[in-house]
């Protein structure tokens, strides 16, 4: 079953989707911020970075952004930076990676029935998209999130990612208050589940800490199976 049962709204959603496009210069300022990363780091994948993972998830994972020395430089979402240790350790814990690392691109780990994604497709100055760069990104997470079958689970890693889904989705971002542990039901039958980011700010000062994340992905297990 699609994410969006099927009338005139979903059609037109459907219509402003758009599959990732890793030659995207939508955005001026991400366009040249990344082409100065790719001029000083020559072999730096620095682009629009895909999303990684199944095309038709039950699990779909939605971070910020890529990281400079992360993401923009292995072309994988949360590999090659301090950000994603907890991310693929507890995917592993919970069955849904091969590995509980993700060294490179082409370490030969695998996701399973999981897709990991970001709000922001290219890599933003201080890690902080502006609002209109959110937005202009939003027709490919709209289109991640349009494969969804009824049943799956988003996780939104933030508060901007979780703003971002609900924008993509075109409903009030008022009525779905960003909390961690906070879930949420969407249209179409799918539930997103609210996380502090695991980034390494948040789990070395503990206002992420393993148990706390674990708890999230526990219960995405749950929600799942039911």
């Amino acid at each position: 079953m699609p994410l969006v049962p099927v009338t005139e709204s979903s059609n037109s959603m459907k219509s402003t989707a758009l599959k990732f496009d890793q030659n995207c210069r939508r955005c001026p300022r991400l366009v040249a911020f990344v082409d100065e990363v790719q001029a000083k780091y020559p072999d730096y994948y620095a682009a629009p970075v895909p999303p990684f993972g199944d095309d038709v998830p039950a699990l779909l994972v939605v971070g910020l952004a890529p990281g400079m020395h992360g993401a923009t430089a292995t072309g994988r979402p949360f590999t090659g930076d301090g950000s994603g240790a907890m991310l693929y350790e507890t995917l592993y814990k919970y069955g849904f990676s091969s590995a509980p690392e993700s060294l490179s691109k082409d370490d030969g780990l695998q996701l399973f029935n999981c897709t990991i994604t970001n709000a922001v497709k290219c890599l933003p100055p201080e890690n902080k998209p502006v609002v209109a760069e959110v937005k202009a990104c939003s027709a490919y997470l709209l289109g991640e999130l349009l494969a969804l079958n009824s049943g799956s689970v988003v996780v939104a890693l933030g508060a901007i990612a979780h703003s971002a889904v609900l924008r993509a989705m075109g409903v009030k971002l008022a009525a779905y208050k960003f909390s961690h542990g906070g879930e949420h039901e969407l249209p179409g039958g799918v539930t997103m589940i609210d996380s502090y980011h695991c980034s390494r700010y948040n789990t070395q000062t503990k206002r992420l800490t393993e148990s706390m994340f674990q708890a999230i992905f526990a219960r995405v297990k749950e929600k799942i199976a039911s």
